[in-house]
């Protein structure tokens, strides 16, 4: 069965499916809120003017979509596992450096892309089956978990029983939103989520308006970071620094495709196949890398909002990529965004976080994962403590984080084990 005559019934709207005028806007809204907050996180630890973040995650899901030919419903943002290493480079080369990384970074995307484009990739179904994709997921959402808890809870690294009320009220009200609206207003829960948990938070007297009265109504974004007086020179310390962490990166990535898979009930590593995924987002981190913004990759809270609201249309997604390109030119808009609370967000987190760990459970129920057997036992409990646990393997600069090392440790059980333990052999 062909692209064009399949279609997800589950889906409300899917993958090709145009939503109208104001609907639109606002399915997109949705997902521009949702990855706004990590989105200019990262360049605000590093350093980097959030307003050119923005733009380069905007521009890069555009790249993404269209090297995927329009056929996978993802967005991309900033990613956080280049965080430490971008942060040295700031502080002993400046941002050129950090640049030169991201392009690098994107490069080894391309390349692994070329590979597996001439020698295929049929081995992703032997080394990933069901018994080790879906304690991936569950980790990929129970890895985010003590993020969504830290903005819940946390006012500048203390406990703020204020803030945590915002998040359970901003968590209450999405989830009543999700369970009882009816029409197009159930598929903007999220975004409904946020408006409500904003306005309570403003009452409540914890928003800062102050940023959006200074902002400018237009700012171009921060381009000259790369450009203004730049003359181009090797960075070894960069390229060598960030080019490796790419392979984890890439882990990460075959692991939020494996969750759209689920979710939109497709198999992209087949169509339109690993390599143009891993194309799409090779190149929005090079294209990240020129314009000024740090290595981009697709976000597991957008994904979270396609499980919940049923909206898979790849048009969401690019109206999304669109309007955060046009706010990285709107200072007043980028400002108000910005505003919106931490606690709000992680009320947002908890639900969205947590449906992406309920669709790794739902592929070990789908697919009958029989855990009466010892290997299945095995490989679940050792990916699960891996992942959930924050584990993580250092060598010098070199840095494996919890998701890809689980990820591996699962591959490596599910190839070296045997079917069956020798006291279940008759």
């Amino acid at each position: 069965m062909t692209e064009k005559e399949f279609r997800n019934p589950e889906a409300i709207l899917d993958i090709q499916d145009k939503p109208n005028g104001g609907k639109w806007l606002l399915l997109s809204m949705q997902h521009l809120f949702t990855m706004f907050g990590s989105t200019v996180l990262v360049p605000l630890l590093i350093g980097i003017n959030p307003s050119i973040a923005l733009f380069s995650s905007g521009v890069g899901t555009l790249v993404y979509i269209l090297f995927t030919n329009a056929k996978i419903p993802a967005y991309l943002g900033s990613s956080f596992a280049f965080i430490v290493t971008m942060q040295a480079l700031m502080k002993s080369y400046g941002y050129p450096a950090v640049g030169q990384g991201a392009i690098a970074a994107g490069v080894v995307y391309i390349v692994v892309a070329a590979l597996i484009s001439k020698f295929g990739s049929k081995w992703v179904d032997d080394i990933l089956p069901p018994v080790v994709v879906g304690p991936i997921i569950i980790v990929i959402g129970l890895s985010l978990s003590t993020t969504a808890a830290n903005d819940a809870m946390l006012n500048q690294n203390h406990y703020d029983l204020t803030y945590f009320g915002v998040a359970i009220f901003t968590l209450v009200m999405t989830i009543v939103f999700n369970m009882f609206l009816k029409g197009f207003s159930s598929m903007i829960p999220v975004l409904l989520g946020i408006i409500v948990g904003y306005i309570y938070a403003i009452c409540i007297g914890i928003v800062d308006f102050s940023n959006v009265i200074s902002a400018k109504w237009f700012t171009l974004p921060a381009f000259d970071m790369m450009f203004v007086n730049y003359k181009f020179k090797w960075y070894p310390a960069a390229i060598l620094g960030m080019a490796p962490i790419a392979f984890v990166t890439m882990t990460e990535h075959m692991g939020h495709v494996m969750v759209l898979n689920k979710l939109t009930r497709r198999n992209f590593f087949q169509d339109p196949g690993l390599h143009k995924t891993l194309l799409g987002d090779g190149l929005a981190s090079v294209v990240a890398g020129f314009v000024g913004g740090p290595p981009t990759t697709s976000y597991g809270e957008n994904i979270g909002v396609l499980a919940m609201t049923k909206v898979h249309s790849v048009w969401v997604l690019g109206g999304a990529a669109f309007f955060a390109i046009i706010f990285s030119f709107c200072g007043k808009v980028s400002a108000l965004i910005q505003s919106i609370p931490t606690p709000v967000i992680g009320g947002i987190s908890f639900l969205l976080f947590g449906m992406i760990a309920a669709n790794g459970l739902r592929i070990l129920v789908d697919n009958k994962v029989d855990f009466e057997l010892k290997r299945n036992l095995i490989i679940t409990a050792v990916i699960l403590v891996v992942g959930i646990g924050g584990t993580y393997l250092k060598l010098g600069e070199f840095q494996l984080t919890s998701i890809a090392l689980s990820t591996l440790f699962g591959i490596i059980l599910n190839l070296v084990l045997p079917k069956k333990a020798a006291s279940e052999v008759e």
